[in-house]
């Protein structure tokens, strides 16, 4: 038994009967050629939605009503109970990639799913009710408004100016340098302009692509490297806070478009959202992205 705390976690090797079936597992062979495991994902427990079933869409006056149909997932990201995602190895952290990659393709086989959210909770503080490291995925029936907004802004913005926002974004990031934290030859790492939080970073691929699982194996292995740099520059300088992690991407069902470019959104949890930013949709961030981006960097 693994006790952390006078928790029991059910993540830990050795407790593999507590958690459903795994739908994916990666292997590592240890010192002595024996081989365990390195990357378990499994149903989650108490899913948010279930696969089973129909949608069974109906309305209800001027209301919509639909079963909970969908798939909610847990990513235990490793072995180690105590390691966090910026102390694994770089190995480690591409496999959590692939394993968001490959699990994206094989839900989007099932076409009733219109989208699939990759994130990840680190701390109390940004939701995580398990210390072990872990991520989530769920997929969705419907395309999630936040999600469809962003998606539609974007589709505007390229009916104007025939170009993509993001890849106008990197260029402009680029030539003035300010909110650059890391850059690769396949990423880039920024403090958004007019961040909504404190330190919010955004990981951005230099190759336009809208959806996530068309990563190539080169990006895998730089984006794992640039994961693991920019939460250690965050926990050297926020002294190791809670985030969130978001993968945005494009709906599963829909064709490769020229206005969209999926990107990693990273956002401490150095402020609290209240009525203010509820009521008007407006942010108080009392750090500028450009003072955020310079203490990262440095």
């Amino acid at each position: 038994m693994v006790v952390t705390g006078n928790r029991f976690c059910p993540f830990c090797p050795g407790h593999e009967d507590k958690t459903p079936p795994e739908v994916l597992a990666y292997s590592t062979e240890g010192l002595r050629g024996d081989s365990r495991w390195s990357l378990r994902v499994v149903p989650n427990k108490f899913p948010a939605l279930r696969v089973e079933g129909d949608l069974d869409r109906q309305g209800e006056g001027l209301y919509d009503r639909m079963n909970g149909v969908g798939a909610h997932e847990v990513v235990i990201e490793c072995s180690d109970h105590m390691k966090t995602l910026p102390e694994m190895e770089e190995r480690q952290v591409a496999e959590l990639i692939w394993a968001f990659r490959d699990r994206v393709m094989d839900l989007k086989k099932d076409r009733r799913l219109r989208y699939v959210m990759l994130f990840k909770n680190h701390g109390e503080e940004a939701g995580a009710s398990l210390e072990h490291p872990h991520s989530q995925i769920i997929a969705l029936p419907v395309v999630p408004k936040r999600v469809q907004e962003e998606l539609d802004g974007a589709r505007k913005y390229f009916e104007f100016k025939e170009r993509c926002v993001y890849c106008d974004i990197l260029r402009q990031e680029v030539r003035d340098g300010e909110r650059v934290v890391l850059q690769t030859e396949e990423f880039l790492a920024m403090c958004p302009f007019a961040a909504r939080f404190p330190f919010e970073t955004w990981i951005v691929p230099f190759r336009h692509d809208s959806h996530f699982e068309s990563i190539q194996e080169r990006e895998v292995y730089n984006l794992a490297w640039m994961l693991k740099s920019v939460l250690k520059k965050m926990d050297r300088v926020l002294e190791k806070p809670a985030y969130n992690l978001i993968i945005h991407t494009a709906p599963v069902q829909e064709a490769g478009c020229s206005y969209y470019h999926w990107h990693v959104e990273i956002i401490p949890k150095l402020t609290r959202v209240a009525g203010f930013e509820w009521g008007t949709g407006f942010f108080i961030n009392p750090t500028p992205p450009e003072e955020s981006a310079q203490f990262l960097r440095d």
